[in-house]
């Protein structure tokens, strides 16, 4: 376009110096060509300089109140922000904008279109593509980060004495202790039975040698052997067994003490410290976020996430309750980015265009309005041209 819009300028230069001539050499009726070249070569020199003067000096001269868009740009990144911010980024604007946009029927609609097999693989490639992405920013390895310092605040702030207070009281009202002590009677029994050689072996070596001569020791290692398998039996068999009961009060006084024995929570306390700084439960912390970020790109990889995002647009779609909630809560969360970022945003947009140097904005806007300008050369080239013919026929009525 600037080719055509100055290639017309110069044949208005070359058809005026012709008109000139054969006005006086050929027939006066060039005269009229004459007035529309003259006028079309000014009104387009002007628009030129006009245009021209926008982005740089004319002919490389240094007229006043030219190159204004170079010398304008810190004004125009202002202007810009502020165009932003009053039309765009104004949270009564945007909520208002937003009060009929139905963001959760558009959701439903795009969760339960039907899709043949080659779109949704690659959509759902799409999605998995884009969780491992998202997975290896570094933003990601921030969320872990307070992920695992989450996790470790609240094991820190876990009252891990009373928890296991309540644990054990639960436990003994319904009666879940007894198993735990009948187990532990078989499991004696079934250690003295393995142990029985090395107790006869004690016993032979605690008794002289005149008791060993008649077989003593052996009685009393099998009367000894017999009295502790009897009392683990008896313990076993009878739920009122004196022992029973002193297990169970003991239990009674632990869980007391870990409720109001400040030294017994103080134990407890030192061995969660103890536990959190392991090394093993920092690896353990720090395991909980490559699984998540492994199991969501599984997840999606798998045919539950198909199911899932189809059954969640047909609820999408049947719900209307759930509808407006979504919409609701998409309204709240723009608007509240808006007023949250909306002054960081349009700054962005100051900073970038105040940060361009005068070459790189004069061309991104020749780039992005030049053609239309050529136009307007292009325009007042002719409309200047026909005001010419027009006032030189005025002229010529008037007789002048």
């Amino acid at each position: 376009m600037w080719r055509l819009a100055t290639g017309l300028l110069v044949l208005m230069a070359a058809l005026l110096a012709f008109a000139t001539w054969a006005e006086a050499a050929l027939h006066p009726g060039w005269a009229w060509v004459q007035a529309f070249c003259e006028a079309a070569l000014v009104g387009g020199l002007a628009d030129w300089f006009a245009v021209t003067a926008l982005f740089r000096h004319p002919l490389g001269l240094p007229i006043p109140h030219t190159a204004i868009i170079p010398k304008s740009k810190d004004r125009i990144g202002d202007a810009l922000a502020t165009f932003l911010r009053e039309n765009f980024f104004t949270p009564s604007v945007v909520a208002r904008r937003l009060e009929g946009f139905d963001a959760a029927g558009v959701a439903g609609r795009m969760l339960t279109a039907p899709a043949d097999g080659a779109r949704r693989g690659r959509v759902r490639r799409a999605l998995v593509a884009l969780a491992r992405q998202l997975a290896q920013t570094p933003a990601a390895d921030a969320l872990g980060e307070r992920l695992k310092a989450g996790v470790v605040r609240r094991l820190e702030g876990l009252d891990l004495a009373g928890l296991l207070a309540s644990t054990l009281e639960a436990a003994v009202a319904e009666g879940r202790h007894w198993p735990v002590i009948d187990s532990l009677l078989a499991w004696g029994a079934r250690t003295l039975d393995a142990e029985e050689p090395a107790l006869r072996a004690m016993v032979e070596a605690r008794t002289n040698w005149l008791l060993r001569l008649i077989s003593l020791d052996e009685r009393v290692a099998d009367e000894i052997l017999a009295g502790l398998r009897g009392f683990l039996a008896e313990i076993a068999t009878d739920p009122d067994h004196p022992v029973r009961r002193r297990a169970e009060a003991a239990l009674a006084n632990l869980i007391f003490d870990l409720r109001h024995d400040p030294e017994t929570i103080g134990q407890v306390e030192a061995w969660k410290q103890a536990l959190i700084a392991n090394p093993a439960v920092s690896r353990w912390i720090e395991g909980l976020w490559a699984q998540a970020r492994s199991g969501l790109a599984g997840f999606l990889e798998g045919e539950g996430a198909g199911r899932l995002f189809r059954q969640l647009g047909e609820a999408l779609a049947k719900d209307p309750a759930l509808r407006t909630a979504i919409n609701s809560l998409a309204r709240r969360a723009i608007v509240g980015v808006v007023r949250d970022h909306g002054d960081s945003i349009v700054a962005l947009v100051s900073d970038t265009v105040k940060g361009w140097d005068a070459e790189t904005i004069t061309a991104k806007l020749e780039t992005a309005v030049g053609r239309d300008l050529q136009y307007i050369r292009l325009n007042g080239t002719l409309i200047g041209g026909s005001i010419g013919v027009a006032l030189h026929a005025i002229l010529r009525l008037a007789g002048v």
